[in-house]
């Protein structure tokens, strides 16, 4: 399983957030679940599928595992996850 966290830092709400994707939407939502991020955050219409994470939770996500990705690494992902997604929503 692979897990990845990119270097964004969106400010947002008085916080700075980032994106976390998979191989997988399993592998994605069962490392998010575990980790005990909220679903409200999976994002299934945005340009790719993904979960916000705030820049702490991606260093608690790094210290279990979770890889951080460059963006032509974060894209390959979320592309194989947009298709993954419309081919579940089938």
């Amino acid at each position: 399983m692979s897990i990845y966290v990119d270097n964004s830092k969106v400010a947002f709400k008085g916080r700075e957030w980032c994106h976390m994707m998979a191989d997988t939407l399993q592998e994605l939502h069962y490392f998010a679940a575990k980790m005990g991020v909220d679903p409200r955050l999976f994002h299934r219409s945005a340009s790719y599928p993904h979960y916000d994470i705030t820049i702490q939770m991606r260093e608690t996500m790094i210290s279990h595992g979770a890889i951080i990705a460059d963006r032509r690494t974060i894209i390959a992902c979320g592309k194989k996850l947009k298709i993954e997604l419309a081919l579940e929503c089938k």
